[in-house]
């Protein structure tokens, strides 16, 4: 292992007020390389910084305002979690009791649990309760790691609360360092009202609550839940083309539980992103292929509910679908927030390697959120989104499962965060 740095804590105080910023005493550099297309490391390169940007990496350069020592260890991007449900009020613990206890997420529905109990303590709290929870969690994202973080409601599931959600989600935003990108997901279940009507649901999403965000404003993408008792291929078609229809870009929840032509739905509409994928088949992996949809894979939530089916990563991978790790945080089926976590699961689970894993949790989450020309790799002309660890080399990363290994954590140049 890499040596703590001892002086970080006094660097982070005094760097806010420095135009540029030099780290060096770097021991490994692992980032997506626009120019080869692949992941690289490099050795003793030093970064300079200025005013929040990557302006050159190179060896032996010229000296900054100020200068961390990275005390030879490991340098990385921060990470993009591009799948998470941040916005509720509180978790659902008593769920995993019963899941251990042998019921479903399903039979959990069924029960009156999921994410319609999520639904309920939402729309009865105030705006004020929601910011300070959210803000909360995003301290904890930035301290594991997360500089970007893509951020859905779907816990109001009526207009007023869906408005509500994505104004939180504005509004922490606006006076946190982390990145959020805001996503509206009307369609994530339907509300106890609507469940021997799903179609006038359908209608409310589409005539009501998608005109309504977009002349909000926040939301820049469109997801839905498209699954056998949640919405169906055609109720999830109307709701991404009516979305679309308004300039929200599509995202889909497709074969978590079961597959039943959601990823194929994806593919035909060239969505941003296709989710979950447990049960994809391969008509549905070359599909998706095919129309260059990059595939997000959570294995975060599969662990969680204590299910044995991972995403076929080796398949997806084989085909060329470019995947694309998050964390699927959420109130109730998966409480994860940290990347190197959910980096470890796809190493373990999902077969990919470490340089993989990064590249899966940095550039490819970056360009389904269309923000990769600016975040998601440490490149010239770049956000300085940046991770100083206390580790000399990546592979240490899902090795060591009980430790935290971030010593500084940079987002725009800033320190935000240190050990």
């Amino acid at each position: 292992m890499g040596d703590k740095n001892p002086d970080v804590k006094k660097i982070a105080l005094t760097l806010s007020k420095m135009n540029s910023i030099k780290l060096g005493n770097i021991g490994s550099l692992v980032s997506f390389n626009s120019e080869s297309c692949e992941m690289t490391t490099e050795r003793d390169v030093e970064v300079v910084v200025e005013n929040g940007c990557i302006i050159d990496i190179g060896k032996k350069l010229g000296d900054a305002d100020s200068f961390i020592d990275c005390g030879n260890n490991l340098v990385t991007p921060g990470f993009v979690d591009s799948h998470t449900h941040p916005v509720f009020v509180d978790t659902r613990e008593e769920e995993f009791a019963m899941r251990v206890s042998g019921l479903s997420y399903q039979e959990i529905q069924k029960r009156g649990g999921g994410i319609l109990k999520s639904t309920k303590l939402l729309r009865e709290a105030s705006e004020s309760l929601l910011i300070s929870k959210v803000k909360s969690r995003m301290d904890t994202f930035l301290s594991l790691g997360t500089t970007t973080v893509e951020c859905k409601s779907g816990y109001g599931l009526d207009t007023g609360s869906e408005l509500k959600s994505l104004k939180v989600i504005d509004k922490v935003n606006k006076n946190h360092e982390i990145d959020m990108i805001p996503t509206f997901m009307g369609g994530h279940d339907f509300p106890i009202d609507f469940q021997h009507n799903k179609d006038a649901y359908v209608d409310l999403i589409c005539s009501n609550m998608i005109p309504k965000v977009t002349k909000q404003g926040i939301a820049k993408f469109n997801d839905v839940f498209c699954e056998p008792g949640y919405f169906n291929i055609e109720q999830s078609k109307r709701i991404l083309e009516t979305g679309k229809k308004y300039g929200l870009f599509s995202r889909m929840h497709c074969d978590e539980f079961s597959c039943f032509g959601a990823s194929k739905l994806a593919a035909e509409l060239k969505v941003n992103s296709a989710d979950h994928l447990m049960e994809i088949d391969k008509d549905g992996i070359d599909m998706l292929a095919n129309e260059n949809v990059i595939g997000t894979l959570l294995p975060g939530t599969t662990f969680f509910l204590g299910m044995k089916k991972y995403a076929p990563y080796l398949e997806l991978q084989k085909q060329g679908v470019e995947i694309a790790i998050a964390s699927d945080y959420n109130s109730g089926s998966c409480n994860i927030q940290s990347m190197p976590f959910i980096i470890t699961l796809s190493c373990i689970y999902l077969k990919m390697n470490i340089l993989e894993a990064i590249q899966a949790s940095t550039i490819i989450p970056s360009k389904s959120l269309m923000i990769d020309d600016k975040v998601g790799s440490i490149e010239k002309g770049k956000i300085a989104d940046i991770l100083v660890w206390a580790i000399p080399d990546a592979k240490y990363i899902p090795y060591s499962i009980n430790q935290s290994n971030i010593n500084l954590v940079l987002k725009k140049g800033k320190p935000v965060f240190t050990a």
